[in-house]
């Protein structure tokens, strides 16, 4: 594995008897949810925010890793703060968020969860096509996803290129996510901003028409993908702080 890059350090923060599981996007690292991290843990939550494998290196680290990789060292990560804490709740942002909703649809006892941006819709046929031509004509890689920021002067730590296998990998995710939407029954915060340049404000819409359990929406009207680094990050963090305080029955500090 090559050096981290600055800001891509994980987190760990031990705390109360309520957890808080934090997940950063895909070719992001935990710096663009570090503030979300540092919210819950300021309000007594036990906090982890891991790196995903692959993750806050360099794009050649990721590129043999696939969405098993990330879907499992997430699973560990909420069974291991599972095992320490009375109840967890579980926040992500992008793919973090998709990777949220597949740890809600195999963990019932879940106490809620908080999702931002997530991607949560089968891409269509001509995008995966795409994806397969780049890689029959020899391209492991493209343009990079990263900083879709409206606040100027924010750089999110995050890859400069889009590694193509694990991209797949994603999109494959992406459908086989479509059967866990409807056993989602815990709570739900969905914080979208409708000019994201990522992932389309409609997964959201799909998502929370999916899901079982109740739905509390947020518009980020001034942000764009990554809001927690935009100009509603505080908006951001406050909402789910509050949120998890009240699925999580947490006191106040």
């Amino acid at each position: 594995m090559n050096e981290l890059m600055a800001g891509a350090e994980p987190m760990s923060v031990p705390g109360g008897p309520a957890g808080a599981l934090v997940l950063h996007g895909f070719t992001g690292s935990p710096d663009s949810m570090r503030g979300v991290a540092t919210g819950l843990a300021a309000v007594g939550f036990t906090v982890e925010l891991p790196r995903l494998p692959g993750h806050g290196t360099t794009v050649e680290d990721m590129l043999t890793t696939r969405w098993s990789d990330w879907s499992t060292a997430a699973e560990d990560a909420y069974l291991d703060l599972a095992g320490r804490c009375e109840s967890v709740v579980v926040a992500g942002l992008s793919m973090g968020a998709t990777l949220t909703l597949w740890l809600a649809g195999r963990h019932p006892q879940i106490a809620g969860i908080a999702c931002v941006n997530p991607a949560t819709r089968p891409q269509p046929p001509e995008v995966v096509a795409m994806i397969e031509a780049a890689l029959d004509g020899g391209d492991e890689t493209m343009a990079g996803i990263g900083s879709d920021i409206a606040k100027d002067g924010v750089v999110e730590v995050a890859y400069e290129l889009t590694p193509l296998r694990p991209l797949l990998s994603l999109v494959d995710a992406l459908d086989e996510l479509q059967e866990d939407l409807s056993r989602i029954s815990c709570p739900l915060l969905l914080l979208t901003s409708p000019q994201d340049h990522v992932v389309d404000p409609g997964d959201s819409d799909h998502l929370a028409a999916e899901v079982s359990g109740p739905v509390t929406r947020v518009s980020l009207e001034q942000s764009y993908h990554v809001a927690t680094q935009d100009h509603d990050a505080g908006l951001v963090v406050s909402e789910i702080v509050a949120f998890a305080r009240t699925v999580s029955e947490a006191p106040a500090p």
